[in-house]
């Protein structure tokens, strides 16, 4: 498969004399095989990945993620699923959402959870992150607006509950998904859409956070400057690095 094959071409690259790729190292599958969809600019992937750890924390390690049995559809619904057996790696930065279950949770506790967001703030937001659109809520420390979303940090992927992520005014999420991890990288906008509160009586109760209405609210959105990402990545539009996509058969 060729080095960029989750991108679709629009036309036939100009013929040039084959050259051998660099690939990176495939990653060995260790740890527990856990269902996994995730969302590119063009193409959903479902399938399996090998977890260690929580699916939060292994993207935030920013390293190739061993997956397996993995299907693929464009997210504009114009085809179906089907399989792709020769890919069997994938780097945390090609995906925009990665949507999460029960099962990606690892072995915290509904205590542990609870204790997590018990000094956190919740708030309603309306995420822009090209080509999607993801409503939902984000808990964040106090004093912490939801425009420091556009921020760069360590955590590259934050996650979004109760919500649902949108092309155009298609899901591409189910209502009942646990959360959806956002690519900080790709957000372009911000917009609070609820007022925040506590988290704490929520954690407390283990209750959930209820869905985002789909309404317009009267707060304006924030968009992101097209300041270059760390590292070195180079990108006219802010568009994160793309890392290795293995492996290429």
């Amino acid at each position: 498969m060729p080095f960029d094959f989750l991108r679709r071409k629009k036309e036939p690259a100009p013929a040039a004399r084959p050259q051998r790729e660099a690939v990176p190292p495939r990653p060995t599958p260790t740890g527990t095989p856990v269902p996994f969809d995730g969302v590119t600019e063009e193409w959903r992937l479902v399938g399996q990945m090998y977890l260690d750890t929580r699916l939060s924390d292994a993207l935030n390690r920013r390293e190739a993620l061993a997956i397996a049995d993995v299907s693929w559809a464009p997210i504009d619904g114009s085809a179906s699923f089907s399989p792709v057996p020769g890919l069997k790696s994938v780097d945390p930065y090609d995906f925009i959402v990665v949507l999460a279950d029960e099962s990606s949770k690892g072995k915290m506790s509904e205590e542990e959870r609870a204790a997590q967001l018990a000094q956190r703030v919740a708030h309603e937001v309306a995420l822009e992150a090209p080509p999607l659109r993801i409503m939902g809520t984000v808990h964040l420390a106090p004093g912490t607006a939801p425009e420091a979303l556009l921020e760069r940090t360590n955590e590259m992927f934050v996650p979004v509950v109760g919500g649902v992520a949108y092309v155009g005014e298609r899901p591409v999420s189910e209502p009942q998904v646990d959360a959806i991890l956002v690519n900080r990288f790709y957000l372009r906008g911000v917009k609070e859409t609820g007022q925040g509160t506590s988290s704490t009586s929520a954690a407390r109760s283990g209750a959930r956070p209820a869905a985002t209405k789909h309404s317009k609210p009267a707060s304006t959105t924030v968009k992101r400057k097209n300041n270059p990402p760390p590292g070195g990545a180079k990108s006219s539009a802010g568009r994160p690095k793309r890392g290795g996509l293995g492996p290429r058969a």
